[in-house]
């Protein structure tokens, strides 16, 4: 990620630290940010389906606190969400959410977790002020996500499968990442090639 990315994502939780949830949007219930930037860690998960165990870490945005006990899980996203990403920031905010609820001793642990969702930032102005400061102004929104353990589950199931096989998948023909992977094989034994024949 661009260094201006993390230090936005900086600022940002920075800014949230100790607030409320309702500063984040309206549509939370009150409470308080618990923690942001913290790594955490499930327990092992065992698919009784198929035998494979995984564990779940990763380090979150900021994790709220709410007056009813229950606690939310956000993501902060510096650029609009486009349709098609949010089922992808949906499985890292349920991944999140299940390590919180299911944590490996001695990490952090709350639950139940009753909200997920992106909180939405994107620029469209550039604006001096009248102290000679620039500032951006930026269109903010709040994406909420339904939980869904039981597709989140199937996608983990079908990444251990993938993760426990003993060869490497053909490369499919939309992978970005394996046409990235194949152009650049094919770059250095060309130079490798042309280097033997100089």
């Amino acid at each position: 990620m661009p260094s201006i990315f993390i230090k936005i994502d900086g600022i940002m939780k920075d800014y949230f630290e100790g607030k409320s949830p309702k500063d984040i949007t309206a549509e939370l219930p009150d409470g308080k940010v618990e923690f942001g930037d913290r790594w955490i860690q499930s327990k092992p998960f065992l698919d009784k389906k198929t035998g494979n165990r995984c564990f779940i870490k990763g380090k979150t945005d900021t994790v709220l606190g709410f007056n009813d006990n229950t606690y939310g899980v956000v993501d902060f996203k510096t650029s609009n969400v486009k349709d098609g990403n949010v089922e992808k920031y949906s499985r890292q905010l349920h991944a999140y959410s299940l390590a919180l609820e299911n944590a490996e001793p001695g990490k952090p642990s709350l639950k139940p977790i009753s909200r997920i969702g992106l909180f939405v930032v994107e620029p469209n102005l550039f604006l001096k002020n009248e102290n000679n400061e620039y500032l951006f102004k930026n269109i903010v929104k709040w994406q909420e996500i339904p939980r869904n353990d039981i597709g989140f589950f199937d996608f983990l199931r079908e990444v251990m499968s993938l993760l426990s096989q003993n060869k490497i998948p053909e490369a499919g023909p939309y992978c970005s990442h394996c046409e990235y992977i194949k152009k650049n094989k094919l770059n250095n034994f060309d130079n490798f090639n042309n280097k033997l024949a100089s």
